[in-house]
């Protein structure tokens, strides 16, 4: 009898079915009146009207697809302009524009560490990040999650090239790093930072510029930090800024630059565009604060469990995964769009819901969430009245 080469994956199924780990995809209809704190479009510019006619002015004028690798024939003027005037509103020298976020990370990582490097990790750290070190082939050090010292002590152990890798802000519970004492860790030690500012581009930072801004790190020369374009900028893509000898030698060597497709026009003038709005609104970055510190406010003052939120990230503890899910979609029922974060996902095996801050939610607006969210929640995920408030 002839054996089945994927019949292990029915057991898998059925192994995450009983642990309530089942994912699946639900397409979303355009224009649905569903109230949406699922993505992260921070600064709700994805549907704005100069950011999405940019992207269909790029389309007519540079054709719909990138058609090569950036340096072949996916190099466009949009490109360059966005890579400039990116790197200047950040304060870096220069900037280089990748297809994802994801695609960015991996390629800091594989390009600047390697055999001999030693790369020190995050314990909370986004999955690009995991995977670049993975494919690196660097030794790799995972430190607990926002522990300095233990970065300190990993450091001073090794006799070599060393490379500290964090997210600005840590997708899961919102929570920022120590920018600068990670840097002054790494200085004391000769190594060099890199930073994922995924959620504190457009958030952080005098009017958007940024976690390492914040941080008195823009422009640093051991400073590498990598973006993504699809969270406060509304569009697609990603992007690495630094001092201009690293960008020149990601040209030349990472893997997902040279050998990835450019990316697409539409996305890129659509970036360019919401960069550019932001640089004209940048009152839009407080306010995208401003909501998430409402959010928390209120929902732990009715008696729900709540990260406080460095940036526009806030998440809602659940009990279980069952309960996140159950809890998730009784919100969907309601007309409220919420993320739900479940093992693997989440590190410290604590399923959540993961609600986005954004700079365009009106006073009613945040109440209809925040009443939805009490509304529907399972009296398990309150604590008790004597712990309230107490986040």
């Amino acid at each position: 009898m002839t054996q089945d080469p994927f019949g292990w994956i029915d057991a898998e199924r059925t192994r995450r079915e009983r642990a309530g780990l089942v994912r699946v995809l639900r397409p979303r209809e355009a224009g649905s009146p569903a109230l949406d704190l699922s993505g992260n479009d921070y600064l709700g510019l994805a549907r704005h009207p100069e950011v999405t006619g940019a992207a269909a002015d790029a389309a007519r004028h540079w054709g719909a697809g990138a058609t090569g690798s950036r340096l072949v024939s996916g190099t466009t003027e949009l490109h360059a302009r966005l890579e400039a005037e990116l790197a200047a509103f950040c304060g870096a020298e220069a900037a280089l524009v990748f297809s994802s976020g994801y695609a960015a990370n991996l390629a800091v990582l594989t390009a600047l560490a390697g055999r001999g490097t030693l790369v020190v990790s995050d314990a909370g750290n986004h999955a690009s990040l995991i995977d670049g070190c993975r494919l690196s082939r660097a030794a790799t050090a995972v430190v607990p999650h926002s522990d300095t010292g233990a970065v300190r002590k990993v450091l001073a152990g090794h006799d070599g090239p060393g490379l500290v890798v964090s997210d600005s802000v840590f997708s899961v519970d919102g929570d920022a790093a120590a920018l600068p004492e990670l840097a002054a860790a790494c200085r004391e030690h000769g190594a060099a930072l890199v930073v994922d500012d995924a959620h504190g581009l457009g958030v952080l930072g005098a009017g958007g510029r940024g976690g390492p801004y914040a941080a008195g790190l823009a422009g640093a020369p051991d400073v590498v930090t990598t973006v993504t374009l699809s969270k406060s900028l509304g569009s697609q893509g990603g992007a690495v800024l630094g001092p201009a000898r690293v960008i020149e030698h990601l040209v030349n060597t990472a893997r997902t630059f040279i050998f990835d497709t450019g990316l697409a026009p539409a996305a890129t003038g659509a970036a360019l565009a919401a960069l550019r709005l932001l640089c004209r609104e940048p009152e839009r970055a407080d306010r995208a604060r401003g909501v998430a510190a409402e959010l928390y406010g209120r929902l732990t003052a009715s008696g729900l469990s709540a990260s406080r939120p460095d940036a526009a990230v806030v998440s809602v503890r659940a009990p279980s995964p069952e309960t996140a899910l159950g809890w998730a979609a009784d919100c969907r029922v309601a007309g409220l769009e919420v993320g739900c974060f479940r093992p693997p996902s989440v590190p410290d095996g604590v399923s959540r819901l993961r609600l986005t801050a954004r700079a365009d939610l009106t006073g009613a607006r945040i109440t209809d969430a925040v009443e939805t969210i009490l509304r529907t929640a399972p009296p398990s995920a309150r604590r008790p009245a004597r712990d309230q408030g107490q986040e």
